[in-house]
């Protein structure tokens, strides 16, 4: 099945709630992406996203972490695309240490995931 990752860096203005913490929907955004690419490759076409399906929370996201998000197809119907996805924490913010330290995380933290479904009609469907 197809796979798709992309990584962002949280910036000041994604940060949405008091001590930089960044909006959940963040994560859903990127997943949004994710799909897109996952749709683009599997049928030539951006599709629809339907809805989700399940969404998980684990962790929060501040100002300043680098996020992985990936994600995979697990269904392919007939214009249907079921889909998981993952985001992790994989660089951190030190402001223990100064404003610019941060550190690789040997283990990444995983914040968000979640499982929905993408639609692309079928008279759009280019690579089946």
């Amino acid at each position: 099945m197809e796979k798709a990752i992309i990584r962002i860096r949280m910036g000041a203005h994604d940060a949405h709630y008091g001590g930089e913490l960044v909006d959940g929907a963040k994560m859903l955004q990127l997943f949004g992406d994710v799909a897109t690419e996952l749709l683009i490759r599997n049928d030539g076409d951006e599709g629809l996203f339907a809805g989700y399906e399940k969404v998980e929370f684990l962790a929060p996201v501040f100002a300043g972490d680098f996020i992985e998000a990936a994600g995979e197809i697990v269904h392919v119907g007939n214009s249907s695309r079921k889909m998981s996805f993952e985001a992790r924490k994989v660089i951190a913010p030190r402001k223990d240490l100064n404003d610019s330290a941060a550190d690789v995380l040997a283990d990444p933290v995983v914040v968000c995931r979640a499982v929905g479904t993408c639609v692309v009609p079928k008279d759009k469907q280019r690579k089946r």
